[in-house]
Parts: C-alpha cells; sequence; structure tokens
C-alpha cells in the first residue's frame, strides 16, 4: 500500500469513530424542548407557592406539607428524565465529563428521593426550578451551531453563561444550600438524631452537585476564552474528537455542519462517505 492509501484508510478508520452530527443536532434538540418547557411549567407552579418568594416557608409547618397535583406531576416528570438522562449517557455521544454526569444524574436521583420521602418537596421544586434555567440556552446553542449560525450561536451562549452564573453560582449556593444548611434547623425545631443524619446527607448532596457546577463553570470558561479569540471551534466537554479536528457540542467546524433539509434523509455511511471524498 501506498502512503496515501494508508492515509485514507486512518481518515476513514477516524471518520468511522466519530459521532455524526446529525445524531448530536437530535439529541439536543429534544433535550432543549423539555427543558425549554419544564422550566416555564415550573415557573407557573411557582407562581402561587409562598416558599417561591421565602424560602423559609420551604420549612414552615414541616412534616404536614401537602402536595398539589402540579407539584406531584412536575416531581414525576422530572424524576423520569432524569432516570432517562442516566441511561441515555451510555449510548449518547460520550464526553469528557462522562463521569461527572453520572455522578450529577445519580446526586439528582437520590436528592429528589430523600426529599419525597422525607417530604422536603418544597426546597426540591426549587433546585429543579434553578438548575433548569440554564440548560435550554445550552441545548439551543448547541442546535444553532449544528446548523452554521455562527453569531446566534454566539449570542446564545452568552446568555447561557450569564444564566448559569445567576443560578448555578449564586441562587444555589446562597438561597438553596443556605436554606437546607441554616433555615431548616430554625424552621424544623430542634433536630432528631434520625433527622439529623437525613438533613447531613441532603446538605452533603447538594454540596456535590455545587462542587459539579465550579467544574463545569471552568469548562465554560474555556469554551468563552475561544469564542473571545475569535476561535469558537470545538466544545472543550467533548472527547470523541481530536482537537485538532474536532468540533465540540456547542461549538463546532463547519465541515461537521449539517443541512437541516437533507441531513434526515442521510445514512450515516453517506456521511462519513462524503467527507472521506473530500478530504482525498
Amino acid at each position: 500500500m501506498t502512503v496515501r492509501q494508508v492515509e485514507r484508510w486512518f481518515r476513514i478508520r477516524r471518520n468511522q469513530e466519530r459521532t455524526p452530527v446529525f445524531k448530536k443536532f437530535c439529541e439536543s434538540s429534544w433535550r432543549g424542548l423539555f427543558y425549554f418547557f419544564i422550566f416555564w411549567y415550573g415557573v407557573y407552579l411557582h407562581l402561587d407557592k409562598v416558599w417561591f418568594y421565602e424560602t423559609m416557608q420551604a420549612w414552615a409547618g414541616w412534616p404536614h406539607h401537602h402536595i398539589t397535583n402540579d407539584v406531584y406531576w412536575y416531581y414525576m416528570i422530572e424524576a423520569a428524565f432524569y432516570i432517562s438522562l442516566l441511561f441515555s449517557l451510555f449510548t449518547d455521544n460520550k464526553r469528557k465529563d462522562f463521569t461527572e454526569m453520572v455522578i450529577h444524574h445519580v446526586a439528582t436521583l437520590l436528592l429528589m428521593f430523600m426529599s419525597w420521602t422525607n417530604n422536603f418537596v418544597r426546597i426540591g421544586t426549587l433546585v429543579l426550578l434553578v438548575h433548569d434555567a440554564v440548560d435550554f440556552w445550552m441545548e439551543s446553542a448547541k442546535v444553532a451551531k449544528y446548523l452554521g449560525y455562527d453569531k446566534l450561536c454566539e449570542r446564545l451562549f452568552f446568555i447561557f453563561m450569564v444564566v448559569w452564573v445567576l443560578t448555578r453560582m449564586i441562587l444555589f449556593p446562597f438561597r438553596i444550600i443556605r436554606s437546607t444548611m441554616f433555615e431548616a434547623p430554625t424552621g424544623i425545631g430542634i433536630p432528631t438524631v434520625g433527622w439529623c443524619t437525613m438533613w447531613s446527607v441532603y446538605n452533603f448532596l447538594l454540596c456535590i452537585l455545587q462542587v459539579l457546577h465550579i467544574i463545569w463553570f471552568y469548562y465554560i470558561c474555556l469554551i468563552a476564552k475561544d469564542a473571545f479569540r475569535g476561535q469558537m471551534e470545538k466544545d472543550s466537554r467533548s472527547s470523541s474528537e481530536s482537537a485538532s479536528d474536532s468540533g465540540g457540542d456547542i461549538l463546532e467546524s463547519k465541515e461537521n455542519r449539517i443541512d437541516p433539509i437533507k441531513a434526515p434523509t442521510q445514512s450515516l455511511n453517506g456521511v462519513v462517505s462524503a467527507k472521506v471524498k473530500k478530504m482525498s
């Protein structure tokens, strides 16, 4: 075999291992739609809830908190979604933060289980609302990049970063965790030994989420740094491609964009063949 043939073989092999952009587009689209609707549903159901305006009310009268139908379905839908996310991690595009995502989903499900069984549902709904506020913007930025709308992607990513700081770096630690650590003992009264253990585990899981938020914020800053330099070429979370020729989930190279009209009719082999033909 000639050197040219060997290079061509390696290109084909590399492209076969890459996740098709249309698959990434579909993943981001359905997740983005879910986050959009579930966030606004969460906002709607919280409008008449007293603990939405004063977190101390999340603990007043515990454990005799009546769970309304809207809160019940909010919890059930969110729980089902996070269970599906946990399983889909093993089939979707694998990322560098795979381990962090597993920890995040497991911790979230444990928090939902504990808050449901111990009637911490009021603070639990606030945790879900704060998290859902940011994810729609991230998935929207990815979709815009896959479709080739670079300017729109940059604007959505900027909004995503601002919302992330406001919700996960400010509201979550200084409102939610502060409430569970300091307001809960006051609102509930002198804790029993069993309650103290349960309360400690709950706070520990919330702190795990906050540590993950800080780690992901570091990734976000790396992407923002590239964007500031005008080098929006990759998502630092993506590990499916090499740094020299890869596009990430949010920041995708031009050759990895998709035609939203033609993409549904393309087979995976067709995508690979087209790329190899172009490169050779």
